[in-house]
């Protein structure tokens, strides 16, 4: 690709004027002397503002800098300047890799891609080896989170019978942690040999996982009445069941009106535990928000709304050959180890901007 090519690109897949049309709206909407008559709305549309205005200053930079390089391409090409043509490739690669992360960027439009997000992981039928493939994407996740410095806490850790998890939550903390995270939400399928079968037979096995945006004040969400909530109260337990405390610390709220439950153990009072599980609840009560929301949107567009969580969105097969596969995108390796030690990137990737084109925003 040319560099005047590679110019035009960058002002062909991010509509600028659209863009600026869009910021001046806002701004203009925030000079209203009614702007701040709600306070809540009046921060949404400033950080909308703001994020719009970034994203213009460091396009219009990228596209300035490929023009430059246009022109001392051409005159290096004129002029037979050694020391201007070693110049352009360097330059070249370094707007290229700018331009492709900034384009990843274009995925994270969502209303709460920059929050924090907790990671809800539950093991389906299948006893050991049902429990075992939840510890096998907990600690997946983890790593992946690592990867990227995302601080971690699991809140929230259910042990199974034998070995592996029933349940864990995790709180996530960092820049965008909801938005790259909330490809992951579904159904995953393992298929391995099970190392718990004596007769070494193939099985299949299904773990939900939930991704939720951490609600980062209690106005996000109604304020929920107490006569709303059930409170359950329990022992900490750790693993093989044995109590990890003397004490009812563990704490299980339930919103009585949809049924949504959460709960956190792993915090050392009481009342830690409480102020953790309903950081889930309310991360729950605005998942199903948006979901609903979606839902809507889906219907006005004809769109067929699938009811329940469905089929599983990703496939880990460890026998009889060595694959991942996505079946949203279609992207696929055969790299399964990396996978499970947490190279979830391109996956990632590859599903947000399926989402993004079906939504109509497509990519740079």
């Amino acid at each position: 690709m040319t560099l005047r090519r590679a110019s035009t690109r960058l002002r062909g897949g991010f509509d600028l004027a659209a863009k600026a049309d869009e910021l001046a709206a806002l701004d203009e909407r925030s000079s209203q002397p009614e702007f701040w008559n709600d306070s809540r709305e009046a921060k949404r549309v400033l950080r909308a503002a703001d994020g719009l205005r970034d994203e213009l200053e460091a396009w219009n930079g990228l596209i300035s800098r490929a023009d430059d390089l246009a022109e001392l391409a051409q005159l290096a090409a004129e002029t037979g300047d050694a020391d201007l043509e070693a110049e352009v490739e360097p330059e070249y690669e370094a707007i290229e890799a700018d331009y492709q992360r900034m384009r990843t960027s274009l995925l994270f439009s969502g209303e709460y891609d920059d929050s924090d997000a907790f990671i809800s992981i539950s093991a389906g039928a299948g006893g050991t080896e049902a429990t075992d493939w939840a510890e096998m994407l907990l600690r997946m996740y983890l790593r992946w989170c690592e990867r990227r410095g995302f601080r971690t806490e699991i809140v929230d850790r259910l042990e199974g019978d034998e070995t592996g998890i029933k349940s864990a939550t995790v709180s996530v903390q960092g820049r965008r942690a909801y938005g790259w995270l909330r490809a992951e939400s579904g159904v995953h399928r393992l298929v391995r040999i099970s190392p718990y079968d004596s007769q070494s037979r193939r099985h299949t096995t299904f773990v939900q996982v939930e991704i939720l945006p951490e609600v980062a004040e209690a106005a996000e969400v109604e304020e929920i009445p107490d006569d709303e909530l059930k409170v359950d109260t329990y022992r900490a337990q750790g693993a093989g069941g044995q109590h990890v405390n003397k004490t009812d610390s563990a704490v299980r709220l339930t919103h009585i009106p949809t049924g949504i439950v959460a709960q956190s153990q792993n915090e050392r009072s009481q009342h830690q535990n409480r102020e953790a599980a309903m950081k889930i609840l309310r991360a729950r009560l605005l998942e199903r928000r948006l979901e609903e929301r979606e839902a809507e949107i889906r219907e006005l567009k004809g769109e067929h709304v699938e009811a329940g969580w469905g089929n599983q969105i990703r496939s880990y097969v460890l026998h009889p050959y060595q694959m991942v596969k996505d079946h949203r995108t279609e992207y696929e390796t055969g790299n399964t180890t990396a996978v499970l030690d947490g190279d979830l990137d391109a996956f990632m990737i590859a599903e947000l901007e399926r989402v993004a084109t079906q939504r109509g925003g497509g990519t740079a």
